[in-house]
């Protein structure tokens, strides 16, 4: 299954969450999800399956990745020892592509990975053009001397609010990993048992 590049605003009321800034604003004026009926529709019943599905869709989209790829965190999480859960979000949380993006170098995971893909990132001083790239803690990422008066910059670091995992630097558009976040730290949306019950199938 390839990225997702349809209509995010659609996707974000169908699953409840602003998957980028335009999509947020939207749904604070059209909460509902998508259709003729919106939230007056009744609701069916959903299934176990269904649950698991719609969570692992969910975090599938918060972070951009293709489905291979999420499966091969879920099998790495599941290697390592403690909470499958906990160690999932950790792997994730680590792609380079998500600390620019909760950092607050980009306004949402898509731009964030155009930018890590297009060279504007370094690590540790090196160009790193790989959105898959797993930061470890002390790493310093910065935007590219040439890029750092780019107005998505400019725009995207001055409403940042980074978790406490996260050292940024606003002046000079630099972040560090200062330590691995536990679960209740990471900012995203979604029931994390569900999604390892899905792939426990």
């Amino acid at each position: 299954m390839s990225n997702y590049t349809g209509p995010k605003i659609r996707l974000s009321r169908k699953l409840g969450i602003a998957l980028t800034a335009k999509s947020g604003k939207y749904m604070e004026r059209k909460p509902n999800p998508p259709g003729q009926h919106g939230g007056n529709k009744r609701r069916a019943k959903v299934s176990d399956y269904g649950k698991q599905l719609f969570e692992k869709q969910r975090l599938r989209l918060q972070y951009n990745v293709h489905e291979r790829q999420l499966r091969r965190y879920v099998d790495q999480a599941q290697r390592s020892l403690g909470n499958t859960g906990e160690i999932l979000v950790q792997l994730l949380e680590s792609r380079l592509d998500a600390v620019v993006f909760r950092a607050g170098l980009a306004r949402s995971v898509y731009a964030s990975r155009q930018y890590v893909t297009h060279g504007h990132i370094r690590v540790n001083g090196k160009h790193v053009n790989i959105p898959s790239y797993r930061v470890k803690i002390n790493d310093v990422i910065t935007v590219r001397e040439k890029s750092r008066k780019l107005v998505c910059f400019q725009e995207a670091i001055r409403t940042s609010a980074p978790p406490a995992y996260l050292e940024v630097s606003k002046s000079n558009l630099s972040v560090k990993m200062l330590y691995v976040p536990p679960r209740e730290e990471v900012p995203i949306i979604c029931e994390m048992p569900l999604v390892v019950e899905y792939y426990s199938r």
